[in-house]
């Protein structure tokens, strides 16, 4: 995929994504007594799946950027050295 197609695709995706999240969490809270008795559980739970996904995927890029710049610097630093 290039690179606008994988902005659209984060674009148009990530909203839709949002949404059915949303959807699970009112029928969760709908058809589950739990969620309705433990309201500070299931807040945090709620929260920390999305902020989990999201870290994950932030670390992961970060270290792929940070792999290529350091194999780009190493590589320059050969031809200079040479």
């Amino acid at each position: 995929m290039d690179k606008d197609t994988q902005f659209a695709v984060l674009v148009i995706g990530l909203p839709l994504l949002g949404l059915l999240y949303c959807g699970l969490i009112i029928a969760f809270l709908m058809n589950n007594p739990f969620g309705r008795e433990n309201p500070l559980i299931t807040g945090f739970m709620v929260m920390v799946v999305p902020f989990s996904v999201a870290a994950t995927i932030w670390i992961k890029a970060s270290a792929k950027a940070y792999k290529e710049h350091d194999m780009r610097n190493h590589s320059e630093a050969k031809k200079a050295h040479s």
